[in-house]
């Protein structure tokens, strides 16, 4: 595609934009549409929950720092100042040729599938794991393990793992829980356990601690950092003496993950935080795909194949600008998503967007330390971690209060 911006079709008459996914981006295209919306606009948001979950908040939970629901944003507010009409359910399949999505509502599990047509469409759906793939991959860990993914789930059932350790250290006897996964959601969910359990637990009874293993694969440790970051992390995780095994897991079964050099490590918990995957609905969709299953969109966060669709955040991936899927590259697409998207309903030319070379990381190692970095630069301390919970405080209160 030409760096020419396209045009929708002239408008004519009312118009349906769905928008699927309550992820980051959509969070600021409700914002724009609760200060401009086109009167000729209906807008319908497809979600199973009224909220989000800031993900960037979620190991602060697990430390113990943040309530539950001081991670969560409520979409009610936005979705009653921009007058869209909320439909709680789920998305399972797309029909890109005919305008239409198929969903599941989740008030009830007696529901029949249901169909929505659309003018135009945006998804923004956040990271998922495939239960074929990962059932494939890693036989029964979906059963034995809890996954990161959906965010909500995880951070609903977090509180049952923290519950289960209290339990069995009464009385007392040492307990492991693993760590699946060597990246970023991994690494901090890891620390900030390691936090929660140890003031949870006796100073100077070793007998009765949580160990904590990151299996970790024969992969670098937040992989896609630097050499710098990598380093860093590896001796927070040295300071916290927390083992790291480089075996891949392979399966898991009730109290032991499988190794792939055929050992069992025994655990008494397990956390799956492993890279993510496309959602499989988008297969048959019609719609352009690249070859991990990955929404191909433009530099006008346009589908490649149909200038009706557009995405944001990890459900796409950019053609012409691969980038890392993480929420900072999300909520950077939120303005431009929610300007191309009002262009698009109202005729008007579409403007492209560029994401930033580099971004602002801050990676955190349970609450009051984190590790910084911007390109090849990277530094690490209180102050990082200080600076992390301003901004995450500051996204979540942002779009509290934006309505």
């Amino acid at each position: 595609m030409t760096d020419a911006a396209p045009t929708a079709t002239a408008p004519t008459s009312r118009k349906h934009l769905l928008l699927v996914g309550g992820g980051h981006a959509h969070l600021h295209v409700l914002h724009m549409l609760a200060q401009h919306r086109p009167s000729q606009l209906d807008i319908t948001l497809l979600t199973p929950d009224d909220w989000q979950t800031y993900s960037g908040m979620v190991p602060g939970y697990v430390a113990g720092r943040y309530p539950l629901d001081a991670c969560r944003i409520s979409l009610q507010p936005l979705l009653r100042a921009a007058g869209v009409h909320w439909i709680q359910g789920r998305c399972t399949a797309i029909d890109a040729a005919q305008s239409e999505v198929t969903l599941q509502p989740t008030a009830g599990s007696d529901q029949a599938l249901q169909h929505l047509r659309y003018d135009l469409l945006s998804l923004d759906t956040g990271a998922v794991f495939d239960p074929q793939r990962m059932a494939a991959d890693m036989p029964g860990v979906l059963e034995h393990t809890l996954p990161v993914r959906p965010i909500d789930n995880f951070a609903e059932r977090w509180q049952s793992v923290v519950d289960r350790q209290q339990t069995v250290h009464q009385p007392p006897r040492a307990t492991t829980v693993a760590f699946i996964g060597a990246g970023a959601a991994s690494v901090e969910l890891l620390m900030a356990a390691h936090q929660r359990f140890s003031a949870l637990q006796p100073r100077n009874a070793a007998s009765e601690r949580t160990q904590l293993v990151l299996v970790a694969g024969g992969g670098d440790v937040a992989a896609g950092y630097t050499p710098g970051v990598q380093r860093r992390v590896l001796r927070q995780l040295q300071r916290r003496q927390i083992q790291v095994v480089r075996q891949r897991c392979v399966g898991a079964q009730p109290g032991a993950l499988k190794l792939e050099d055929g050992s069992l490590l025994p655990c008494d918990a397990a956390v799956l935080a492993v890279g993510t995957h496309a959602p499989r609905w988008l297969q048959g969709s019609g719609l352009a795909l690249a070859d991990t299953g990955h929404l191909r969109i433009n530099h006008f966060q346009q589908s490649t194949s149909h200038p009706n669709v557009f995405a944001a955040g990890d459900v796409a991936t950019r053609a012409d600008a691969p980038h890392p899927k993480s929420g900072v590259y999300a909520v950077r697409a939120g303005p431009p998503l929610a300007h191309n998207l009002l262009a698009a309903a109202s005729g008007q030319p579409l403007k492209a967007y560029q994401p930033p070379a580099r971004t602002l990381n801050l990676l955190s190692c349970g609450t009051g330390h984190a590790i910084l970095s911007w390109g090849p630069l990277h530094a690490e301390g209180a102050w990082a971690w200080w600076l992390k919970d301003r901004i995450d405080r500051a996204f979540v209160a942002r779009y509290a209060s934006a309505a």
